[in-house]
Formats: C-alpha cells, sequence, structure tokens
C-alpha cells in the first residue's frame, strides 16, 4: 500500500468514527438544542458519502503529505487544525451571516470541533504513512 493511501485510509476511519460519535452521541443533544429545526430526521447520505472521502483527500494533500517529508506529527496537527478552522468556520460563519437560528455559541463549539478532528485524522494519517 502506498503511504498517501495508508493516510487516506487512517484519516478517513478516524474522522468518520470520531463525527459519527461526536454527532451521533456526545454532542447529539446540543446540536438538536442549537439547530434542532434544520436537522434531517435521516441524512442525506450521497451528500455525506461524496463529503467525507473529498475532505479527507484535502487532509492528506493539505496536511499530511506535506509533512511526512518534514518529518514530526506536530505539524500535521497543526496543519490540520487550521484545515478545520478555515472549513468550519467558512460554513458556521457563512451559516450564522445567512441563517436565522445559527448562534455564535453553536460556531464555536462546531468550529473547535472541526479544528479537533481534522487534527486528530491529520495525525492519523501521518502515522499511519510513516508506517508504510
Amino acid at each position: 500500500m502506498s503511504p498517501l493511501l495508508a493516510a487516506f485510509v487512517a484519516a478517513l476511519v478516524v474522522f468518520c468514527v470520531g463525527d459519527f460519535l461526536w454527532l451521533g452521541y456526545l454532542a447529539k443533544d446540543f446540536y438538536q438544542a442549537q439547530i434542532g429545526p434544520l436537522l434531517l430526521d435521516t441524512p442525506k447520505w450521497a451528500a455525506a458519502a461524496l463529503f467525507y472521502p473529498l475532505y479527507v483527500a484535502g487532509m492528506v494533500f493539505f496536511c499530511v503529505e506535506p509533512s511526512v517529508a518534514q518529518g514530526g506529527w506536530v505539524r500535521p496537527a497543526v496543519l490540520g487544525a487550521l484545515l478545520g478552522l478555515l472549513a468550519y468556520a467558512t460554513y458556521d460563519l457563512s451559516n450564522l451571516a445567512t441563517l436565522n437560528g445559527w448562534t455564535v455559541s453553536f460556531v464555536v463549539v462546531d468550529v473547535l470541533w472541526g479544528m479537533a478532528i481534522t487534527a486528530a485524522a491529520s495525525t492519523a494519517g501521518y502515522f499511519a504513512a510513516r508506517a508504510v
């Protein structure tokens, strides 16, 4: 297996499992309280099936691949947190600017989550790439 494919698989697993636990259990009540009327009863799985691999490919390209040559796990963690900040803030701040009911507290929590999960998944991808 190539290092970048290993990175992609590891990052995808960490990101998907983390997001499933976060959205399905850990922060479910918070999200329901904050944006409940906007939530679907059942997610649109086709959209999710497009989002997750695309976002993880971005992690591998922007966070993992540049870090493998440089060495050290801190770099993919920092780059992942930065990518998470940019991606999640773009989404959340755009929604805050245009949607009724989108709250600042939701933006803060969701952006911090995006930073944390993207940093964790990027770091997992880095370790997987270095292992092969």
